[in-house]
Parts: structure tokens; sequence; C-alpha cells
């Protein structure tokens, strides 16, 4: 039972679950008509995996009218009725997290927030509304239109598996920018490509993958010049492209430093930063669709890019799992 003197004595009864998309890792606080205090350093310690729960990231559930945060009214009166209230490790405040808002919406799925048939749930992030739709494991069959027909191919997962396919929104790169990344275990500097996908993101290519495997992210990568708002940097390795997608399909490695928690096991908005840049350094010609491997696991993602290449939207597929519930206290 909890005590005043306890980091969470304000949150004593509050239910959680806690869930991972691609083994990037959430707990998920109840506070559907937000009558929760959210403090950094609260916060911060309930994300400590060995002072608290232990997570990437912690996200409250919360009406959107009744959130209070700025923008949230105007997103429910456009269908999102509920927002997904990010908050880093550290306890700082995120735009945006593709793993976390799979993981939200198979929450408020599981929770009955809504209902178990729904085939679209509208999210509100602080990167505006975001609809992400139930899908199945591509890696069981093809994609037609709305539906998903199982090819009978095997592969990892189950036609049970929990997948979503998130409309991430806008995105945008500046071919122009220059940016110098420099990383324990890489002998020099590389340069870095700045791709916005709601959350400020670097993507650094790398040769093979004996010089991925090299990189030593306990510490952050210094960047040059410093963004003025911080950045994730993701490190890539592209693979040879699949030709048995239609149109074919980019394949790439991926590890990732994220801003406010250091290395993760995955990176939703991140994965698609990092098939962007892959696309705008392949050339115009290169795969729409990329897969993307990550040590967590695999994401799927499909760039639809304007005429100059510099920016457009992007839709990212991937996994959902709730692993645990409980109340806090």
């Amino acid at each position: 039972m909890s005590t005043p003197d306890t980091p969470f004595a304000a949150w004593t009864d509050v239910s959680f679950v806690k869930g991972h998309g691609t083994q990037n890792d959430f707990v998920l606080l109840s506070d559907d008509d937000s009558t929760l205090e959210m403090h950094p350093e609260t916060v911060a310690t309930l994300a400590d995996r060995r002072a608290g729960l232990g997570a990437d990231g912690i996200i409250r559930i919360v009406r959107s009218a009744a959130s209070g945060i700025p923008g949230a009214a105007e997103q429910a009166e456009a269908g999102a009725e509920w927002f997904m209230d990010y908050y880093n490790n550290d306890g700082s405040l995120s735009e945006m997290c593709g793993n976390g808002v799979r993981v939200f919406a198979h929450a408020l799925l599981t929770s009955g927030r809504v209902p178990a048939d729904a085939r679209e749930i509208l999210v509100g992030t602080r990167d505006g509304i975001k609809a992400v739709r139930t899908t199945l494991n591509p890696a069981l069959g093809v994609q037609t239109g709305d539906d998903v027909v199982d090819t009978g191919t095997g592969g990892p997962g189950s036609a049970s598996d929990a997948w979503y396919t998130i409309d991430m929104g806008e995105w945008s790169l500046d071919p122009a920018s220059s940016v110098l990344v420099t990383t324990g275990g890489i002998d020099v500097a590389r340069p870095g490509l700045r791709v916005s996908t709601g959350n400020p993101h670097t993507v650094v290519a790398l040769a093979e993958n004996a010089e991925l495997a090299a990189a030593e992210l306990r510490d952050a990568p210094v960047l040059d010049p410093v963004p003025a708002q911080g950045s994730n940097v993701e490190y890539i390795v592209m693979e040879p492209a699949r030709s048995d997608v239609a149109g074919g399909e980019g394949a790439l490695r991926m590890r990732v430093f994220e801003r406010g928690v250091g290395e993760t096991r995955s990176c939703g908005t991140g994965a698609c930063a990092a098939a962007i840049a892959a696309h705008h350094w392949a050339g115009e010609k290169s795969p729409l669709q990329w897969r993307v491997d990550l040590p967590g696991g695999q994401l799927r993602i499909e760039i639809d890019p304007n005429a100059e290449g510099t920016s457009g939207r992007v839709s990212l597929a991937g996994p959902a799992v709730l692993v645990a519930s409980g109340t806090i206290g």
C-alpha cells in the first residue's frame, strides 16, 4: 500500500496496463476523466526499470475533451475521443510515438473504450489526429484494399496477431541541410539527413551490418549543428530489395537512439524516417514500400512522396502486445 512519502502516492489505485510494439515498451495509465497530475519526476520514476515499473515511455489514456491539452478539444470534435498523452522515459513530452499509438489503440479495443469490431480508431496526439486501423500481419498474407488475404505462406506470427496500420500523416526533409553525427564505435563523423515525421529525426547510412553492430549507443550521439528541439538518431544499413511484392519492397536494418530515452529496441516514427531517407538516397524509382528490421522486431512502411520527394505522407504497420495489468499502490 502506498504511503505519503512514496513518489506514487498521488496515483494510488490508478489502473495500468503494460505493453509493447516490437519491444518498444510502455506503461499506460487509465485517467479517462483527467484527474492525474503528470509531474515529470514522477513519470520518470515510474518509467525507471529499477525504481518503477520500467518502460521506454509512459502513456496517459485520457478523453481528448477532458484532457486540457492544447488542441485536444478540437480533435475531440473531429472524432478523436481518446488522446494519447505521451511522455519519454525521462519525463519529457514527445509529439508522437508510432509504436506507442498502436499499443494505445490496442488498449482502447481490449478495454472496451472503443467497439471490438471497430475497423478504424481516431487517436488524438500532439502531432494531430492519427487514424489507426486493424490489419493482419503482412507476413501471413497480401493486402487488397482494406482486407488482407491469407496466402498460407507462413512466417512469424499468426492470423490472431494484433497488427495495426497507422496513417502517420505528413513528413518532410531538407536535402540541403547538413549535419554531422559523431557516434561511439564508429571511426569518423558521418553525415546525417534530417527528417521530420512529427518527431525530429536524423538518419545516418552505414555501409555494412558490422558497422551497425559496432555503434555504441549507451551515450547520446553528438550532432553538429545541434537541433533546437533535439533529435532521434537512426542508423541504417540498406539491403537488397524484394521483387515478390507489387512495386518492389525495400529492406533495411536499423538501430535507434531516442532523445529523452536512449537506445530502444524499436521506434515507429524513426522507422518511418529511416524508410523515407532510404528512398531519398536510392532515388525516385526505388520502392515506396519498406521492411524495417529492428532489434525488437519488424515494421512495414509505405511512403507517398510529392513530385520533388521532399514531403508527403507515410503509413506504418506493426504489432501491438499487452503483457500485464494492475493498479499502482
